[in-house]
């Protein structure tokens, strides 16, 4: 029997490749195994995980950052938010892709959730873009990888969903994204800048216009446009860091502030309000019932023994905490090409983090390592979610070829961030370090 619980990861994995949801593959999944190690018992158990996952504080976090950002989409601030950047960016080489990226950087900062930047931004940026006839791969590849970073800077919806996973704390993680995240986003900045001065064709510099603001125009533009969303990530990111509130807090605050904007901008109505919300709703039930069927399926293997079962295999093995480490990472790569993020986090974060803090790593080193992985995959066929995003909104004259081209050098950027925080891991412990003192 102890064996049987490494049958439920081929079984889950089938039903999801036969099309079922992955919520009900893994639920299926759990209630089958269950109930052959366990019997009958299992429904006690499956009702303490369903009371366990309700009573979580901290995910009360989920909607209210789904909220912000569904209200960021409808308020129009991302229009704002690229007008005062790229009044700046424009006479550089790529300057549209450049202040895309800032962009993206901003929205990632005020409610990190994936997937609405990559489609708000989406469809403000191509059209321009191709207008002033940038390489389609180049458009591709920045989108792409501008809107996941809503995985690796905080505060991140994924975080919310680890941390009560990993049995650390969300602030901890927040903390560790940070400097990986700058890391990320710096390197995919300098890319498209020498890109760009090496090919400009490329990206071109757009020549000076009789209507250009002058300097204290963009000054005031930049000011009215740019300065209420920063202090929204301020008022979201910085209470966090600074340890003034708790992730679920920052965000009940965010999402306040989101509507104060769309006020402030006058376009606060009740049909947009109504539209954030059931938008809430939706993402929300989705997140929650994949949430859930993790945790059945998770508490099964890990109630069925399979946790001892794969420590005592890696022993046998013989592995070096190192190459332990690098195989954990490769499966994660390969397990992002065909599964969405929750569902590589609920199936392999419960099962890894035990072995990797019995190897003597530090746990929120590997969540950001974790992490890093997860937006390597999202942007790796064949699944890749952010091109399915990409494709959803990019006219027809962006093929899909362009993008699967064009986020090739952003998958290659972020390997090297992973390489960086892998030999350098106070990039993500000194942060947390500091902050515990501070406390």
């Amino acid at each position: 029997m102890d064996w049987l619980p490494f049958l439920m990861l081929p079984v889950a994995f089938v039903l999801i490749f036969l099309g079922i949801q992955v919520a009900f593959s893994m639920m299926i999944t759990a209630v089958l195994f269950g109930l052959m190690i366990f019997g009958d018992r299992v429904v006690h158990q499956f009702v303490e995980k369903i009371e366990d996952l309700s009573s979580n504080f901290v995910l009360a976090a989920v909607p209210l950052f789904v909220f912000m950002g569904a209200m960021l989409e409808k308020s129009g601030i991302a229009d704002r938010l690229f007008e005062a950047i790229h009044i700046w960016t424009r006479r550089l080489p790529g300057g549209l892709a450049l202040a895309t990226v800032l962009m993206c950087i901003i929205f990632a900062a005020s409610s990190g959730v994936i997937g609405a930047t990559e489609s708000v931004v989406g469809l403000l940026t191509i059209p321009i873009m191709l207008r002033y006839g940038y390489n389609k791969g180049l458009i591709s590849g920045t989108i792409c990888a501008g809107g996941s970073l809503g995985t690796i800077i905080p505060p991140s919806v994924v975080v919310v969903v680890m941390g009560p996973l990993a049995n650390l704390s969300v602030g901890d993680l927040m903390y560790g994204m940070v400097f990986p995240g700058l890391i990320m986003a710096g390197l995919y900045l300098l890319y498209i800048f020498v890109l760009c001065v090496v090919r400009p064709e490329f990206g071109p510099r757009i020549p000076p216009e009789p209507g250009d603001p002058k300097f204290l125009e963009k000054v005031r533009i930049t000011t009215v446009n740019l300065l209420p969303p920063l202090l929204m990530v301020f008022a979201v990111l910085g209470s966090i860091l600074l340890g003034w509130a708790s992730p679920t807090e920052a965000a009940a605050i965010g999402s306040l502030c989101a509507v104060g904007l769309s006020a402030l901008y006058r376009q606060l109505s009740p049909s947009g309000l109504f539209e954030a919300l059931m938008k809430t709703l939706r993402i929300t039930a989705m997140i929650m019932a994949v949430l859930l069927a993790g945790t059945l399926f998770t508490g099964v293997f890990i109630g069925g023994g399979g946790i001892g079962v794969a420590s005592r295999l890696i022993t046998e093995m013989q592995l070096s905490p190192w190459m332990l480490l690098s195989l954990m990472l490769l499966i994660l790569f390969l397990a992002g090409f065909f599964l969405d993020w929750i569902s590589v986090v609920l199936i392999f974060l419960p099962i890894f983090t035990p072995l990797v803090t019995a190897a003597g790593f530090d746990p929120v080193w590997f969540c950001i390592l974790f992490l890093i992985m997860l937006q390597t995959s999202y942007l790796t066929p064949p699944m890749a979610p952010a091109i399915f995003y990409l494709r959803a909104v990019s006219p027809k004259e962006i093929q899909i070829r362009d993008m699967y081209r064009g986020v090739m050098p952003f998958i290659a950027l972020q390997l090297v961030a992973l390489a960086v925080t892998l030999t350098w891991p106070g990039v993500v412990t000194w942060l947390p370090s500091v902050m515990l003192q501070l406390r």
